[in-house]
């Protein structure tokens, strides 16, 4: 298996792949603040006609919606349950336009650079030992000129209030042991590993959720969750 992948977090989540597409599931959480960011990657990047690859797919939430809005996408993830999944459901669907492949960002990197035309990352990057070179990896997947999608949560005091002691064990939003705050990274940390990519952050947004009314919405604050566009310079 390759290297930048830690195996309790893929027995984690490939625990927990039953329940992906349950939408008052574990997953619930992920299901509403979906249209948020398939929205705002719309906006940035225009999805229709456009080659994606959606780097941790997981089952597939994203890709299959991106995959609606007339995209071609590849969902790659490396844990194997949650590929089935979404295979499984993209099939159902009939949608003929998303594939997913076990395949780690790096050996999809080596294998086909400059590739993409968007490449989205959400809520991946705190699962892995090295995400900088999970960065790298999707920054060489993006064309000249492509956009580069990543959300994460943020590490300070607010954060782990928010995200680990709120969302996990007062709310049960997420399932406990979901996040760990070591991995949690800050924005300019990501920024600093977009640039050293050779990537030019384009914007920086906060992600708001209200767990009482299920709403969630783009701020420009992200002191927890928050999302970053970058282009590939042409």
């Amino acid at each position: 298996m390759n290297a930048n992948a830690d195996p309790q977090e893929l027995s984690k989540f490939g625990e927990l792949a039953h329940t992906w597409w349950d939408p008052l599931g574990e997953f619930r959480t992920l299901h509403e603040i979906n249209p948020l960011r398939l929205d705002w990657v719309d906006a940035k990047a225009g999805l229709r006609g456009r080659r994606i690859v959606d780097v941790g797919c997981g089952g597939g939430i994203l890709s299959e919606s991106m995959a609606l809005r007339g995209a071609e996408v590849l969902g790659i993830d490396l844990s194997t349950k949650p590929l089935r999944v979404a295979q499984l459901h993209a099939m159902e669907a009939g949608l003929a336009n998303v594939v997913y492949r076990e395949v780690s960002a790096e050996a999809l990197a080596a294998e086909a650079p400059a590739s993409f035309d968007v490449v989205t990352c959400m809520e991946m990057l705190e699962h892995v030992p090295d995400p900088a070179s999970v960065v790298q990896a999707c920054a060489t997947l993006a064309r000249p000129g492509g956009w580069v999608f990543f959300s994460t949560i943020n590490r300070n005091a607010r954060a782990f209030l928010m995200a680990i002691v709120g969302a996990e064990h007062a709310l049960r939003l997420v399932p406990k042991g979901t996040h760990e705050y070591a991995r949690f990274i800050r924005p300019s940390e990501l920024s600093r590993f977009a640039r050293d990519a050779g990537l030019a952050v384009d914007e920086v947004r906060g992600m708001a959720f209200n767990p009482l009314t299920h709403r969630a919405w783009l701020t420009h604050d992200p002191s927890v969750n928050y999302l970053v566009a970058c282009r590939r310079p042409a």
